[in-house]
């Protein structure tokens, strides 16, 4: 409750203090984007009654985070239409040693739970700790099994990457074959997509993820693991997702057919997509350096992908969500302010405030004002490290190691080195006074 709480009313500040005038032209919105942002390359594909246009490098190939989702759904999708396995199997029985509890009794997750996001998993790092880089598929369920649910599986949803890597395991068991080469054989190279990989490109020119720090963005490099890349670590360009994009929208398969048939209503998740405002259909994907977005419409037949190279994901969705209004003739709702953006305003003002405070530490000798400044840095610093954890469900070194833009971390040493600062400048003070005396 807290994090949903915290997340809101932090989102509800952002869009009113940063949110600019919505527009629905594609070249304003993608420069206003740039500008708000930092990122140094964002690429879009539209789809327009069958015809297919860009903006942007269409050649560059982007990580396109959970966006992957889709891609291992359908080939979930296709085992089941094969009959080599139901959406009522489970987890156990596909996945040999595997079990999971809920109030400490085993209970069964099925295929259709992982498809829905309804296993009980949740995206806590914390709880359910993500693959390491010498861990297989395999391996890594291991490292989860018997873990303790958030919930009964079947009856409430909750996002979760585990899903889909369970997903991209039980891909391999039934069919015995490595995820990468029964995705490549068996989705991607009969649909033409030469552009998409599997995880990190032999080929073709890599747009490098970024990441924010002081009001500009840095090339950051993040390893791909294996074990992680069924839930999100597919790269393709624009072109490559115009081709996936026109074959959803166009319906002439019927695997994907049955995928849409699931999504009835607004909120509907199933093998990858989500159902969003009358028959829209969509998913965002983000990672540490980038993020993306993608929403289409059949009956208005129409579609938008946006690929950028920097996780900004609630700007990336909304520069996606105006440019789609706005292809179906509605006023462009324009573009929020992403949390992090937010953050590297912050956190940018905060250390230069602390460095500023660290500076006249040195000829500073009020003792007040030495132990104040001081515990006022301490209680920023402590609020820093209990809270965030708390509200993004992940742990302090996540959050500024990996996540977090560059200034936030920045922030957080320049708080201790104020803290150190001003503790050594009192007792230089005091030391001083004492001697003062002594004479």
């Amino acid at each position: 409750m807290l994090k949903c709480t915290v997340i809101t009313v932090l989102a509800l500040v952002v869009n009113i203090l940063f949110r600019p005038a919505g527009n629905t032209g594609l070249e304003i919105l993608v420069q206003e984007y740039k500008s708000q942002t930092k990122c140094g390359n964002v690429s879009v594909v539209v789809y327009d009654h069958g015809e297919i246009s860009y903006y942007g490098d269409e050649e560059g190939l982007y990580q396109i985070g959970s966006m992957t989702k889709s891609f291992t759904g359908l080939a979930v999708q296709k085992l089941i239409n094969e009959g080599r396995i139901s959406e009522d199997d489970t987890a156990s029985e596909l996945i040999p040693g595997f079990t999971a509890y809920y109030d400490s009794s085993a209970v069964d997750i099925t295929v259709k739970d992982l498809l829905e996001q309804k296993s009980g998993f949740t995206n806590s790092e914390k709880d359910y700790p993500s693959a390491s880089s010498d861990m297989t598929l395999d391996t890594w369920a291991g490292s989860i099994s018997c873990k303790e649910l958030k919930s009964m599986p079947g009856t409430e949803y909750a996002y979760s990457n585990v899903n889909y890597n369970l997903l991209g395991l039980i891909i391999e068991k039934v069919t015995g074959k490595a995820y990468k080469d029964y995705m490549k054989e068996t989705v991607l190279d009969p649909m033409g997509l030469e552009s998409v990989s599997v995880g990190m490109p032999q080929n073709g020119s890599i747009i490098e993820g970024s990441r924010l720090g002081f009001r500009t963005s840095f090339e950051y490099k993040v390893p791909v693991r294996d074990a992680s890349i069924p839930a999100g670590y597919f790269y393709s360009n624009t072109e490559g997702i115009g081709i996936w994009m026109k074959a959803w929208i166009e319906g002439d398969d019927p695997d994907m057919d049955d995928i849409l048939s699931k999504l009835n209503y607004k909120g509907d998740y199933y093998a990858g997509w989500e159902r969003f405002d009358g028959d829209t259909i969509g998913h965002s994907g983000g990672t540490p350096n980038y993020s993306s977005r993608i929403v289409f419409s059949r009956s208005s037949q129409t579609g938008v992908c946006v690929l950028s190279s920097l996780n900004v994901a609630a700007t990336t969705d909304s520069l996606c969500n105006s440019i789609f209004e706005g292809l179906n003739g509605q006023e462009g709702s324009g573009l929020v302010c992403d949390v992090w953006t937010v953050f590297d305003i912050i956190f940018t003002s905060v250390s230069a405030i602390g460095v500023l405070f660290l500076l006249m530490t040195l000829f500073v000798r009020k003792k007040g004002f030495l132990i104040g400044s001081g515990i006022l840095f301490a209680v920023l610093l402590l609020l820093t490290v209990l809270i965030l954890p708390a509200v993004f469900g992940a742990g302090l070194k996540d959050i500024a190691f990996v996540w977090a833009p560059w200034s936030f971390t920045a922030g957080l040493v320049i708080f201790v080195a104020d803290i150190a600062g001003a503790l050594i400048r009192l007792v230089v003070v005091k030391r001083n006074e004492g001697r003062t005396k002594t004479g």
